[in-house]
């Protein structure tokens, strides 16, 4: 059985998307079709930049939606390969999930890259800027990640916000909070904690009114089945009614991204194939939280696509 996985904020470079551009005219479409739904020229800061531009939430977080889906559609027009035959199941991290949703065709591109730009702008405008932070805990796991983030809270948020793999787990909360939780990592058995450079604090409670916006915003989407089950963030369980991703996409911007639950779900389901689109950032993850022998690619370049070709 085989997942078909997309990444999450973190994977995006200038000069992303370029040379599955130049190379075909099914990646210039997706990317064109992004471009028009958006109202701006996406494309060209993804290639070009500036690198700061291109890091703003609101833009990372289409660019590496639209980048994934054109690796896809490159595969699925000029392969002609479909998803549903090739693929049991998909996933994505954080925003990665909506990239899964519009390569199951439950949402279609357009839709897909205009709730991604305002789940950027509405995740920015929750929380002043300084105000929050998050970090990885590099040696953790989950068990002393929450026990450290419960230590460090002191009434202020500090929570779990990705549970990435054995090794890795991110916390996120307001900055005062998530600064003592790095100052005590080595009390909790903790290797290091690192602050990531992100403009928010995701995937915790001051995230609320982002969440809000997003209610409101897919309660007007058209959204459908999906070709196959998507495994939830938040629940780390397949999930193929309309109305209840809906409801969880909603719940993921406040909860937990439990990616490492979701691997191992996926695993346990029969999977034992996981191909990345877009990135390489999720195949090392997968490796590290399988229980088991799991074959992890990465797909970007035209090469890449034809050597999965080759092994479909």
């Amino acid at each position: 059985m085989r997942a078909f996985i997309f990444p999450g904020q973190g994977s995006q470079s200038v000069g992303m998307g370029k040379a599955l551009a130049d190379a075909s005219p099914a990646a210039r479409e997706v990317f064109q079709e992004v471009d028009d739904a958006l109202g701006q020229s996406l494309f060209t800061l993804m290639t070009e930049g500036p690198e700061g531009d291109l890091t703003l939430t609101e833009n990372a977080q289409p660019a590496i939606m639209a980048n994934a889906i054109a690796t896809l559609r490159v595969l699925e027009k000029e392969g002609g390969v479909r998803l549903a035959d090739k693929a049991d199941f998909v996933a994505g991290h954080s925003l990665g999930e909506y990239t899964a949703l519009c390569a199951a065709d439950a949402l279609d591109l357009s839709t897909t890259a205009r709730l991604l730009k305002l789940r950027g702008q509405a995740m920015q405008a929750a929380v002043p800027v300084g105000e929050g932070a998050m970090a990885a805990l590099l040696g953790a796991d989950i068990e002393k990640a929450q026990a450290l983030a419960d230590a460090a809270a002191e009434g202020e948020v500090c929570t779990v916000a990705n549970d990435n793999d054995p090794g890795q787990v991110v916390i996120s909360g307001h900055r005062a909070a998530i600064e003592r939780a790095i100052a005590l990592v080595k009390d909790h058995g903790i290797k290091r904690g690192v602050l990531l450079p992100v403009s928010a604090p995701f995937h915790c409670p001051l995230m609320q009114p982002a969440a809000d916006a997003m209610a409101e915003a897919l309660a007007k989407a058209s959204l459908r089945a999906p070709l196959v089950p998507v495994y939830a963030n938040v629940t780390a369980a397949p999930v193929a009614a309309s109305d209840t991703i809906r409801d969880l996409l909603v719940e993921q911007v406040t909860g937990r991204v439990r990616w490492r639950e979701s691997v191992i779900a996926m695993e346990a389901a029969g999977v034992s194939h996981f191909v990345e689109f877009g990135g390489k950032v999720l195949g090392p993850m997968v490796k590290r939280s399988a229980t088991g022998e799991v074959d992890a690619v990465s797909i970007i370049s035209m090469d890449d696509i034809e050597a999965l070709l080759k092994a479909l």
